[in-house]
């Protein structure tokens, strides 16, 4: 089957060629440039996989390292080419290029992740081989020094072929440690001639980076405790320079299986060592700014938090302010930019000992700092990094003014894990970015224990409506002139698994974060309208007993809400003029002709629609002209200043002056939180109409409603 043009399998094609033509020139093999490019395809095709895996698969990607290996790609050019062509042609050739900037920047965190996978599977597949190829020469080179008596000439020869012609460096010294024989690769491995290699001791060739174990080892061979070992070893080059290796090191013994002499195996691992340290950086430094990312910081951090018995930690978890609106504005590479300069800023606050910064990803930063003292030099370092922000960053010309948020940690080490460290960071961040932003917070337990509770909430809420959990309870609204029960306020409570029963205080404001806020207001509405049809069909009475429900902003502006509650009404059977919809007086400060239509539509319906909180913010009495109110809710904070007697004079005028200019408006006029019944003789004087508190009953099952309302119409 044909690619098509352009398309994705086109696009692995142009990819498998730029590889073949990279790698094919530092190949040993007979293959022609075209077969070899079919042979690099399906690794190719893997490759790609690998990338647009859902998870990373580093056994994939050291599967392709291998494989370059059995393609006979054994030269450490290959590989270096190799990567090199991964990282530069991958992504763009087989990632997603309408991808948004975040997908495309996981692609090339997993692509740098691949070539650090694929190194490692070319080390280990080389290094199989080469033990391979030592072996053999071990094995020839035994063989060679025991027939020595029996066959001198033909076993030299056989000696001497493999023992010039191997491609590793071989080296053969006294049990003493003195250099008998060298090859000429060793020779070329230590850049020198044979007289500055020869008649030296290996002793001689210690190295700071040396294992602990490295002359144990060397010391049971020579005295015939152990046939061989195995070790990486480091070598001082007569020019200074480091030469690392892997050395297998065998004894060889005598025909009468006495120690003899040394037999020491050289592969040059210099380059790939480089190369893996390379491959190490990019993974944990951020390629943008340089400073250790994710990884390497949660590496730090682990080992801070392990620390021995005193030691203590502080960290620094910083959010720069409005840095989105800078991206939005000027672009992203001068929100680049800007995260370069604010880095190197950062990076100038944290030189001390046992202090680093690190980048998290976006416009997150940490710094860490240890030691017996951090309760000190946390908030020193916070100090730092807040006025090392104060300075405005030039960016094309344009001078831009830095803020940042910064939640600190700090205890004692031991007690936290790295993830819940950070954890309380990020929430005390976010308190700090709360309380106004250019400043930073101390974390408190208690803040994060709910912050951890409200996120659990926040979790549980889309579930919560489907299991049943949410119910309503009913506070009466009571006529001030003859004490009958008017109708009743309905007022949701959320029975939670854990943490009982949760008034509206609780959810409600995270319910609107969620968009929650329209489904469960709609079931409100239902059972509200449903209870209130029960009650009239249970208790006959000349007017309707009326239920109020309480409408959120969000529910304000959903394009249903008229549609919603007029078949909400038609199916429970309930008049319009039965419901009385509230409505915060915060939410219509401002509200143009678009917010204010769909209430227009249900007040002429006939639902009545009531100010909630009346009084509470900035009030426009004259807006009281154009909102499509019948009913005004005085806040509770009215009759609060009624508790004491006499009342506040004051109180009272403004009350009665809202009372009168409520009424010359055809409005009535509802109190929220009457106690007492002094309160409730004061305000029917002063001419309220309704009222509802704790002094005629708090909030309850519905069945109470109905035993107030009997004992009414009786009464």
């Amino acid at each position: 089957m044909t690619a098509e043009p352009g398309g994705p399998e086109d696009r692995l094609r142009r990819f498998a060629t730029i590889w073949s033509r990279a790698v094919f020139p530092v190949t040993s093999t007979s293959l022609t440039r075209p077969d070899f490019e079919e042979l690099l395809l399906p690794l190719a095709c893997r490759l790609r996989d690998a990338l647009r895996a859902r998870a990373f698969d580093a056994a994939t990607a050291k599967g392709i390292g291998a494989a370059l290996i059995e393609a006979h790609c054994t030269d450490p050019e290959a590989l270096s080419r190799t990567l090199d062509c991964v990282d530069a042609y991958l992504v763009l050739y087989c990632g997603d290029p309408d991808a948004p900037a975040e997908a495309q920047e996981a692609l090339r965190t997993r692509c740098s992740r691949l070539q650090h996978a694929m190194a490692a599977g070319f080390a280990e597949a080389l290094r199989e081989r080469t033990l391979a190829e030592q072996e053999t020469i071990s094995q020839a080179a035994l063989t060679a020094q025991g027939a020595v008596a029996h066959a001198l000439h033909t076993s030299e020869a056989r000696f001497r072929a493999v023992f010039e012609g191997a491609a590793i460096g071989i080296c053969i010294s006294d049990l003493d440690g003195n250099v008998l024989q060298v090859n000429g690769a060793l020779l070329r491995m230590f850049g020198g001639s044979e007289n500055l290699v020869r008649g030296r001791n290996v002793v001689e060739w210690t190295h700071p980076d040396d294992a602990p174990q490295v002359w144990r080892l060397y010391d049971e061979l020579v005295r015939g405790q152990r046939e061989h070992y195995h070790v990486e070893k480091a070598f001082y080059r007569p020019d200074g320079t480091v030469l690392w290796t892997n050395l297998t090191v065998s004894l060889l013994r005598d025909a009468d299986g006495r120690p003899q002499y040394q037999l020491a195996l050289m592969e040059d691992t210099t380059e790939r060592r480089l190369l893996n340290l390379r491959l190490r950086y990019e993974a944990t430094h951020d390629a943008l700014t340089g400073l250790p990312n994710r990884t390497l910081f949660f590496e730090r951090l682990e080992k801070a938090l392990a620390a021995g018995e005193g030691q203590r930690f502080g960290l620094c978890y910083l959010d720069l302010d409005g840095f989105k609106t800078i991206n939005d504005s000027l672009g992203h590479a001068a929100g680049d930019r800007l995260l370069v300069e604010v880095a190197d800023r950062l990076q100038s606050c944290a030189t001390a000992p046992g202090e680093m910064v690190a980048r998290l990803g976006g416009d997150e930063f940490v710094a860490l700092t240890t030691g017996p003292d951090t309760e000190r030099k946390v908030d020193e370092l916070a100090g730092r990094i807040m006025n090392a922000l104060v300075t405005p960053i030039s960016v094309d010309g344009r001078e831009l003014t830095v803020r940042g948020s910064i939640g600190v940690v700090e205890g004692p080490v031991g007690e936290r894990g790295p993830a819940e460290v950070l954890r309380s960071a990020d929430i005390t961040m976010y308190r700090a970015k709360s309380a106004g932003g250019n400043r930073f917070e101390l974390a408190d337990p208690e803040a994060d224990a709910r912050a951890i509770t409200r996120h659990g909430l926040t979790t549980a809420l889309p579930t919560a409506l489907d299991r049943g959990e949410f119910f309503i309870e009913y506070q009466p609204l009571v006529h001030l002139g003859d004490g009958t029960v008017h109708g009743a306020e309905a007022l949701v409570r959320w029975l939670h698994p854990q943490h009982g029963v949760l008034g509206p205080d609780r959810f409600i404001p995270l319910a609107e974060r969620t968009g929650l806020i329209v489904p469960l207001g709609r079931w409100v509405l239902e059972e509200a309208v449903r209870q209130a049809r029960s009650w009239q069909e249970r208790h006959d009475r000349s007017g309707p007993l009326r239920i109020n429900v309480n409408l959120s902003p969000c529910q304000l502006t959903h394009p249903g809400l008229v549609a919603d509650t007029v078949a909400i009404l038609e199916q429970a059977g309930l008049e319009p003029d039965a419901l009385c919809l509230e409505v915060t007086e915060s939410a219509l400060i401002g509200a143009d002709d678009s917010l204010l239509k769909p209430l227009r539509r249900l007040a002429e319906m006939g639902v009545d629609i009531a100010l909630d909180d009346f009084g509470t913010g900035y009030s426009n009495l004259a807006n009281l002209r154009r909102l499509p109110v019948r009913v005004l809710k005085l806040d509770r904070s009215f009759t609060q200043s009624m508790q004491q007697y006499p009342a506040d004079p004051v109180d009272l005028k403004i009350v009665e002056g809202i009372v009168s200019l409520a009424h010359s408006l055809d409005l009535a006029v509802t109190v929220e939180g009457v106690e007492t019944g002094a309160q409730a003789e004061q305000l029917r004087i002063l001419g309220c109409d309704t009222a509802q508190g704790w002094y005629y009953a708090r909030p309850g099952p519905p069945e109470r409603l109905h035993e107030l309302s009997l004992l009414d119409a009786t009464g």
